[in-house]
């Protein structure tokens, strides 16, 4: 996970500084501003100590996690911790365990119930209109997660992945992390007994090696035509999803080009 922090160390500061000592005079306020509450503040030298922010980041939501990111170093190293991410990601859901890692680091950044979809392997008379109907969700919500133009993209698979609509689903599941090669992104999935359907040839493309990484940064640089420096920055705000790194890229050299006729 990333700084991906909008606020500067000032707002998380005052977010911290203890309210019995606040006050309405300036003389007062002047009083107590050693008394605020920082890891660059050596009266609080608790807020510097591993062992406590694990206790206190152990509690925090994704956002909160994020953020605590990027105050300092040391509370970087503390908050990107995989057990730590991972506690955060599941703890919304009551979620059992997460297996695999991201490519990106992004991908801890968002744990929304549209992260995770469920793995449904396509056996004879499987249409999308049955499939909505057996996981009650909508006809388009699952062409748009598989990237499907129409129903025929059907046959030409081994699996979909079916968007959750109800969240209870995810009780006491594990899910595994893939960069699924149709939805394009990575994925949270959920399989049937929660046992990966070894006879398919998707499994292939969990992510699992810093090997994978590295080839789908060599195609953005290659077809953007950029370093590889600059490909692994847009791959990496992209949120795994090779499409949106793109788009991301164009964008950006689209206001350069404006930018520079103005």
């Amino acid at each position: 996970m990333g700084c991906c922090c909008d606020e500067d160390d000032g707002d998380i500061f005052r977010q911290l500084i203890n309210s019995n000592f606040s006050s309405s005079s300036s003389s007062t306020a002047t009083t107590t501003a050693t008394t605020v509450i920082s890891p660059m503040n050596s009266h609080f030298s608790a807020l510097s100590s591993t062992d406590i922010l694990l206790l206190i980041f152990q509690n925090l939501p994704i956002p909160d996690l994020a953020r605590a990111s990027c105050v300092c170093r040391l509370w970087n190293s503390v908050a990107s911790q995989r057990e730590m991410l991972t506690r955060a990601f599941v703890a919304p859901w009551k979620l059992n365990h997460v297996i695999g890692d991201p490519l990106s680091g992004s991908f801890w950044r968002d744990n929304s119930i549209a992260k995770f979809a469920i793995s449904h392997r396509i056996s004879r008379g499987d249409t999308v209109a049955s499939l909505a109907v057996k996981y009650a969700v909508q006809v388009m919500d699952i062409k748009r997660l598989n990237n499907m133009i129409s129903d025929h993209g059907i046959y030409s698979r081994e699996r979909l992945l079916i968007p959750i609509s109800n969240p209870d689903i995810l009780i006491n599941r594990t899910c595994f992390i893939e960069l699924d090669v149709y939805a394009k992104r990575e994925v949270a999935v959920l399989y049937p007994n929660d046992v990966p359907d070894t006879r398919t040839a998707y499994v292939s493309n969990r992510i699992s090696s810093e090997e994978s990484n590295k080839k789908v940064v060599d195609f953005l640089k290659r077809s953007m035509h950029v370093d590889n420096e600059t490909a692994q920055y847009y791959w990496s705000v992209s949120n795994g999803d090779p499409r949106a790194a793109f788009a991301e890229f164009s964008a950006d050299l689209n206001w350069d080009r404006q930018a520079g006729h103005s």
